[in-house]
């Protein structure tokens, strides 16, 4: 099975929805990916459809943006 991708930038809220992404789904079946410290990544979120962040990208290719922490562009800077 692939895993899902979840992005953040290391906010309070991104790190508070990390926790309960790896509560929900396990450790083994989710890619934590924080673009603050790999932005690098933030093209391919981009292109994946996530908007803001914290996100995650589901293995089907849906995007769910969860609350509201910083939009990619405030992430890229």
């Amino acid at each position: 099975m692939k895993k899902s991708i979840f992005y953040h930038a290391g906010c309070p809220v991104c790190v508070s929805a990390e926790h309960d992404i790896i509560e929900l789904v396990g450790q083994n079946h989710v890619e934590i990916v924080h673009l603050g410290e790999d932005q690098s990544r933030i093209d391919e979120a981009e292109k994946s459809g996530v908007k803001s962040v914290p996100a995650l990208l589901t293995p089907t290719g849906h995007v769910l943006h969860i609350n509201y922490g910083a939009s990619l562009t405030d992430v890229r800077g």
